[in-house]
């Protein structure tokens, strides 16, 4: 996790491509529905189907080239929390099928600030897991233009104090 004007020095810009994880207003309404839906009609969720919690939202990222190499995270969380994101594999339609759990990716990314760190402190991560679940995002681009993932907020966190986004080197 390196601040951004010291990776402007290693590589040009024109070398590297960062995106923007984007929440997902539509599609996290439509699985907030669906757990109301199971709610209002006493039914029980499908076998193995993985249902939106409160404190989650569905986020995407566009692949606008897909040949990339993971180069690195950025995060930043105002005040304290943790933060998990979790990956969703390409077997997932939204539009046609529920979300199952045996679609969700591992390792998952998870960065966190204790309440007791200072404010300027710096976000805390498992950096093997990060490094492993970005280069599975990469894998992932080659035969996807866009991909989902689950953000859970906790701990403080909301979406609001969270601007996260993934640095790639696209490959030549």
């Amino acid at each position: 996790m390196t601040s951004k004007t010291d990776m402007d020095h290693d590589k040009s810009s024109s070398e590297k491509l960062v995106l923007e994880f984007k929440e997902d207003t539509a599609l996290t309404e439509m699985m907030r529905l669906r757990v109301s839906s199971l709610q209002k009609t006493g039914q029980k969720r499908q076998d193995g189907e993985r249902l939106l919690l409160p404190h989650e939202a569905v986020y995407r990222l566009d692949f606008p080239v897909q040949e990339l190499n993971f180069s690195r995270w950025y995060f930043s969380l105002s005040g304290h929390g943790r933060v998990t994101i979790t990956g969703i594999s390409q077997h997932w339609t939204p539009d046609l099928t529920n979300l199952m759990t045996r679609q969700l990716l591992e390792p998952i990314g998870t960065f966190w600030r204790n309440a007791e760190d200072p404010e300027e402190s710096p976000l805390k991560c498992l950096e093997a897991d990060m490094q492993e679940f970005g280069e599975r995002i990469a894998e992932l681009a080659k035969v996807r233009k866009v991909m989902y993932f689950l953000f859970a907020y906790k701990d403080g966190s909301t979406a609001a104090n969270l601007s996260c986004t993934i640095e790639f080197i696209p490959e030549k």
